[in-house]
């Protein structure tokens, strides 16, 4: 698909909207579609969420916002330029040339794939396809900054790595650089802090807390296995969360970037029955572009959930109950990322991918031992309860925050206006979320082990108050954010559905849900 780069002048579509959209609590306005009495201090592409303490943004101005939401259209055609005479100015929002060039109806490598690392770009045209985790992520940072993204996600033997790859031309690398997004001081702090909380050792991992962990999931295993005949409704409880449990660990076993979470990568496999690989395409994305509509699968779960009211092509009846049958869907999450895994793997394996086949030995070996110890009467219903408790867990930490219907340039900033941390009350929640309690520490941090999460919030709300970070750190109690997400489902099942509000899965922006990946491209 071809794009060409946007002017500075954005076309845009005014949505309306009547005064029984507007609510509010004791803490927080409620806001359905980006409408809101508050005057805001983020750009005019967000969908704002309660936020108490709006601060504003770096080299942003002021965006009101009462009664009317500005939803950017898709990007502009040739056509349109031609018909609109639009002037090809440098803009925020540009989006880069990602057409691959062709010949007699034939692909061709492309010759550029430009991406910005602390300030230097690379081509990384020739190099894509030898990227472990697929083409698809350079795809996405086509004529973009990657610094933060390249450094949460790479160990420090990796980041070396990437300096030895071919630089951008000089004159194409400085026409890059005069249509990208400056970094915003917000983005040079954050990397002062994370050199020096590396230098501090924060990624070292604590073994003996590794040890316990995996502990508690044996126990767990060994509890549900035991109790099969004996105490069936026990069993299944045991089962739920053991399987939650493996979720948690695996999913920061995956993040990892050390030689422990190297030699463990498979547990999430062999204990959960989800795929690594799966797992780092869909959950990664959804860590590099959080809350962006269209892009990040976790906000795009129409038609059974909308967190904002849809165009009526989009629309569903079951978005009018969706507060009162929203545990159904809730409940579906662990079946559907199991079905997402055993599909995605398929294909990696097809596709030659990096480590397919040793996982897919392991999915394997994980129904052996599920099927051969734990009755269908016990394990379907876990699957089920552990979809539950995973959903309660992890759609309410952004869901109600800011959403974004366009590429976000800042990525730190991006991070803590779309996520809100969980205080717990008791040491069991403790244990159960897993570590997603400290949604903004992991979202900055995903490869930092969770037992320095802890520590590392104090440092975090400094960090914002320093900075100005629009809404600071933001945290509630374990149940005001589960209720204030329901508050969110509730407002939007009574909204009426608005013409032009953005799609769940894009418009074929860059990283679009539509488009599907590219490493076949």
């Amino acid at each position: 698909m071809n794009f060409l780069r946007t002017s500075n002048k954005k076309r845009t579509i005014l949505l309306t909207t009547s005064a029984a959209l507007l609510a509010s609590s004791n803490h927080h306005n409620i806001v359905v579609n980006g409408f809101s009495n508050l005057q805001s201090p983020l750009p005019s592409d967000t969908i704002h969420r309660p936020n108490p303490i709006l601060a504003t943004l770096p080299h942003r101005s002021r965006v009101s916002t009462a009664q009317m939401s500005t939803i950017s259209m898709p990007p502009l055609t040739k056509e349109s330029l031609t018909d609109q005479h639009h002037p090809q100015a440098s803009s925020p929002t540009t989006m880069p040339d990602v057409t691959i060039e062709r010949s007699n109806g034939e692909k061709k490598p492309r010759s550029t794939l430009d991406v910005r690392i602390h300030g230097q770009w690379y081509n990384l045209a020739g190099w894509r396809k030898a990227h472990p985790a697929g083409g698809h992520w350079i795809d996405w940072y086509d004529g973009r900054d990657a610094t933060e993204v390249m450094d949460a996600f790479h160990s420090v033997k990796a980041r070396k790595m990437w300096q030895r790859l071919p630089k951008t031309e000089e004159q194409r690398a400085n026409q890059l650089e005069m249509d990208a997004v400056p970094d915003t001081p917000v983005q040079i702090a954050f990397r002062i802090l994370c050199k020096k909380l590396e230098q501090e050792g924060w990624w070292e991992r604590d073994l003996v807390h590794e040890a316990k962990l995996v502990t508690i999931w044996t126990s767990l295993f060994v509890g549900a296995a035991l109790t099969t005949k004996s105490m069936p409704g026990l069993s299944i409880i045991l089962t739920g969360l053991m399987m939650t449990n493996a979720g948690w660990i695996g999913h920061d076993y995956v993040h990892g970037v050390d030689k422990f979470t190297d030699r463990m990568r498979m547990f999430v496999a062999l204990a959960g029955g989800l795929g690594a690989t799966w797992w780092s395409d869909k959950h990664n994305k959804h860590h590099a572009l959080t809350n962006e509509i269209g892009v990040d699968e976790d906000i795009a779960t129409d038609p059974f959930l909308f967190t904002w009211a849809p165009d009526p092509k989009h629309d569903s009846p079951l978005r009018r109950i969706q507060h009162l049958i929203f545990f159904i869907p809730f409940s579906f999450l662990f079946a559907l990322w199991r079905f997402d895994t055993i599909k995605t793997i398929i294909a990696a394996v097809k596709g030659k991918r990096n480590g397919a086949k040793q996982e897919a030995y392991a999915l394997l070996a994980h129904y052996t031992v599920l099927l051969t110890v734990f009755p269908l009467k016990i394990w379907v219903p876990a699957v089920f309860l552990s979809g539950l408790l995973s959903a309660l867990i992890v759609t309410p930490t952004h869901q109600s925050e800011e959403l974004f219907d366009e590429y976000q340039a800042d990525f730190v900033t991006a991070q803590f206006t779309s996520t809100r941390n969980a205080v717990m009350t008791n040491p069991f929640s403790e244990w159960l979320w897993g570590g997603m309690q400290y949604q903004l520490e992991h979202h900055l941090f995903p490869a930092m082990p969770r037992s320095k999460y802890p520590k590392l919030k104090n440092i975090l709300k400094k960090f914002a108050k320093d900075t100005n970070v629009p809404g600071g750190y933001r945290e509630s109690g374990e149940f005001e954010i589960l209720k204030m997400n329901w508050d969110l489902y509730r407002q939007v099942a009574k909204a009426d559905a608005v013409v032009g509000a953005p799609y769940s899965r894009g418009h074929g922006q860059l990283a679009a849900i539509n488009l599907g990946f590219s490493w076949d491209r």
